[in-house]
């Protein structure tokens, strides 16, 4: 299903629907359309809100996971929110905890999926060559646990990506700016309620991770997904949408 892109001042984003705010924010290489199945299955009961994160907009020297958080910062101000429910899948995870750290009082619940803030294997440990659209095939087909997932439009899509300078740069700072703010001794300060969703084949962010996070954020529950990658809310969307509507239901409590 295809969303209206609304922009105003300065920021693009999908807003469907009414009531309490669930603030969905996608990966590195993500798009908004990955969050269809949530969109679809939440936007008649829930206000839905996808920004696009700017990785490709920021000055290079401040581009960042730092920064990122910034950003949301000013969208959450710049629309009114709080009380917030946080979703975030792999570099999002990431921004939303770095957010929730600086700015608790606007959140008042975590999901994670296939987050990044601890380890991961990015590209599975490497950077695609920019010359051959079969490797970038089989790197974006390893973000699942079903190849057929990552379709061709997908796999084009992140071709052109990396064949463009400017994005490139930022996406190579981003993923290095990930990977030096590790998160390890800073979860214990997130003591609000955080639903970890995982795929158990994922094979950028393991499951080690997950029962990581589990271990270090104190109010933290943890789902597993079989036969399912990096991003469970595409790959196996009645699953995710099953835990993340048990959460909800929890938080009304």
């Amino acid at each position: 299903m295809d969303f209206a892109l609304k922009e105003e001042k300065g920021f693009t984003y999908i807003e469907e629907g009414q009531g309490e705010t669930l603030l969905l924010l996608h990966g590195l290489m993500g798009a908004l359309s990955n969050w269809d199945a949530v969109i679809n299955e939440f936007s008649a009961n829930y206000r839905v809100l996808i920004p696009v994160l700017p990785i490709y907009d920021m000055p290079l020297l401040t581009t960042g996971v730092r920064a990122l958080s910034k950003f949301v910062h000013k969208f959450i101000k710049f629309k009114k929110l709080s009380n917030v429910v946080l979703l975030g899948n792999s570099l999002g995870g990431h921004v939303g905890l770095v957010y929730v750290l600086a700015h608790p009082g606007y959140v008042k619940a975590l999901v994670l999926t296939g987050s990044s803030g601890l380890y991961e294997n990015a590209f599975g440990g490497s950077f695609p060559r920019r010359e051959s659209i079969d490797f970038v095939r089989e790197k974006v087909q390893y973000t699942f646990y079903d190849p057929i997932i990552a379709t061709e439009e997908m796999v084009q899509d992140i071709h052109a990506m990396i064949n463009d300078r400017h994005k490139v740069i930022r996406l190579l700072a981003m993923a290095k700016s990930a990977i030096r703010h590790n998160m390890k001794d800073e979860l214990r300060k997130i003591t609000m309620p955080v639903s970890l969703i995982w795929g158990r084949d994922d094979k950028i962010t393991p499951p080690e991770v997950a029962v990581e996070f589990n271990e270090l954020l104190p109010n933290s529950e943890l789902h597993w997904i079989d036969k399912c990658g990096h991003a469970p809310m595409m790959e196996r969307p009645v699953e995710f949408n099953q835990y993340l509507a048990q959460f909800l239901e929890k938080l009304k409590k």
